[in-house]
């Protein structure tokens, strides 16, 4: 049997294929598919399913929160009360106010600004951009030796009697200061399919991230430019249990798995995280559209990327996101299914009993030509006016589902 496709029956006779872009910013649609992946991907490691063995949603699990530190005081959003109150308005050396009795509006522009430009230790914020991610692993490893410790197995030997796996993503602060949240999960020497050990508790499990946070630092190198800089974690940190459902201790799976899938998909734009397009010299900064605040992150970098005992960071590539090179979501080997398997399978699911079974005897040909990204004027009328309706038609039918939550069981009492 021969099957043929051609794109001479598309419109403008192109095929149009998704952009996998995480932003909302950039792609609503792609960014709502990559939500929906992170979720199960999430949720599977708590939960069980897309092959990962039910029964871990009964090891110890801990979500954990890790934040930057202090690189100065900076304006604050805390519920109507005032920012920072202080009697007697103290004021810095550059003789700006130490303090601010304004209460800050979500929306308010100078919600994470500094209250001094000139005291912001840039240069120190940049720096922790720059080796968060050796940070986090020298966290890793700490929970790691702790466990070892209190187990009396040599760290060598950890892996043989258990497995500590998590998925973490990054979420910039309104300061512009990346934090970390966490699902951390013990599992037994075989990964998913086995428990931990009964020494490993949830609560050595929660005493080891404890002190791993307190004790991981990084040395940067020293430089005539800084001085010496060591990079740890912030005082704000916060471990806790998840439970299995919203009615137990801790939040539930799907919380934890929605709070996740909710973050990935916001663009650099709306979270004070920089710029979504790289900068490529000083014009770029100086035009860029953003605050003041970031706008100094993003020239900080520049200008530390031209030392030379720094080059390695490539600070002047990474520039657009102040110095942070990580992925938004990193998981480790074990803990769950990967975005590749979701969208394999969700391909499968697609195509149905239309896939061609493998056989050595079937010749497949095939011509394909880039053709551009993004749509013509026309078609990019036509995209806003669908989005437009996909908007409205998702939050009509998320205000309908509220009001049966709310009035559902009011009809029947009645």
């Amino acid at each position: 049997m021969i099957s043929s496709y051609s794109t001479g029956g598309e419109p403008g006779e192109r095929l149009a294929v998704r952009c996998r872009n995480r932003r909302a910013s950039v792609c609503g649609p792609c960014s709502r598919l990559y939500a929906g992946d992170t979720f199960q991907l999430v949720r599977a490691g708590l939960s069980g399913g897309k092959g990962v063995p039910d029964g871990v949603k009964d090891r110890p699990r801990l979500f954990v929160t890790l934040t930057a530190p202090s690189f100065g005081p900076v304006h604050r959003v805390l519920d109507g009360g005032p920012c920072r109150p202080r009697r007697d308005e103290p004021r810095c050396e550059h003789g700006r106010r130490l303090g601010c009795g304004l209460a800050h509006a979500e929306d308010d522009p100078l919600a994470g600004m500094p209250l001094c430009p000139d005291c912001y230790d840039y240069t120190g914020h940049v720096l922790w951009h720059a080796h968060a991610g050796r940070l986090w692993d020298r966290f890793t490893t700490a929970v790691r030796r702790h466990l070892a410790s209190a187990g009396g197995v040599p760290r060598s030997k950890l892996g043989a009697h258990l497995v500590v796996s998590f998925a973490k993503v990054a979420e910039f602060q309104r300061r512009a200061a990346v934090h970390f949240h966490a699902v951390v999960r013990l599992d037994g020497p075989d990964g998913p399919g086995s428990s931990a050990p009964a020494w490993a508790t949830e609560e050595l499990l929660l005493d080891g991230v404890e002190q791993a946070a307190a004790a991981a630092f990084v040395t940067v190198p020293d430089s005539g430019a800084y001085g010496t800089e060591r990079v740890g974690w912030g005082a704000q940190f916060d471990a806790h249990p998840i439970g299995t459902s919203a009615d137990g201790d801790g939040q539930s799976d799907a919380a934890v798995a929605g709070y996740v899938a909710k973050y990935v998909t916001k663009g650099a734009a709306e979270t004070a995280a920089g710029l979504d397009y790289r900068v490529t010299n000083l014009e770029d900064i100086r035009t860029a559209v953003t605050n003041s605040h970031v706008r100094a992150l993003i020239g900080t970098c520049w200008r530390l990327g031209g030392l030379t005992e720094l080059e390695h960071l490539r600070l002047r590539s990474w520039a657009h996101s102040l110095g942070y090179r990580g992925h938004i979501l990193t998981k480790s080997r074990r803990y769950s299914t990967t975005y590749g398997a979701l969208r394999e399978e969700r391909t499968d699911h697609r195509r149905g009993n239309g896939k061609p079974e493998a056989s050595p005897d079937t010749v497949s040909e095939s011509a394909w030509r880039y053709a551009g990204s993004g749509y013509t004027p026309g078609e990019a009328g036509l995209a806003i006016g669908i989005a437009e309706d996909n908007a409205q038609n998702l939050r009509l039918s998320r205000e309908a589902r509220e009001d049966a939550q709310q009035w559902g069981n009011v009809g029947e009492r009645l």
